[in-house]
């Protein structure tokens, strides 16, 4: 009887840029198209990743050429994970937004709609990652 098989995590090192956020979400979608049930995914697992990315781009202190990698894996639970990586020092903070601020709502969404969500200091000692959960989405009959 064959086994199911957790699909392998996608990485992809982007440009530190806010011309690259679109393609990273791209790239998430491609992934989950191939998952049975992706679908379920796409729509607040794109909402975070896009916040993640856009995080990392605006407040990291790393050099402009240094990459930003983005990670997306399938989790025993059947929660999805997304990573974003970059060389910074600085961890995100959750800060309440003042209502005419123009911005400053990211992380407020992400901790609204992740099922989880942290920062981690990246293993080789150079940067973090800021990882979320994403839970699929209840069918509605």
């Amino acid at each position: 009887m064959p086994t199911a098989r957790r699909p392998r995590m996608f990485v992809a090192r982007l440009d530190s840029e806010t011309e690259s956020t679109p393609l990273a979400r791209y790239l998430l979608r491609a992934y989950l198209s191939g998952l049975p049930a992706g679908d379920r995914y796409a729509d607040t697992a794109e909402l975070l990743l896009g916040e993640l990315f856009a995080n990392a781009v605006q407040h990291s202190d790393a050099p402009d050429d240094r990459h930003i990698e983005i990670r997306f894996t399938l989790t025993p639970d059947r929660l999805l994970r997304l990573e974003v990586h970059d060389a910074g020092a600085g961890h995100p903070t959750l800060r309440a937004a003042a209502p005419d601020d123009e911005r400053g709502r990211g992380l407020f969404l992400v901790n609204e709609l992740a099922h989880r969500w942290g920062c981690e200091t990246r293993p080789c000692g150079i940067g973090k990652f800021v990882w979320a959960l994403c839970a699929p989405t209840l069918v509605s009959i």
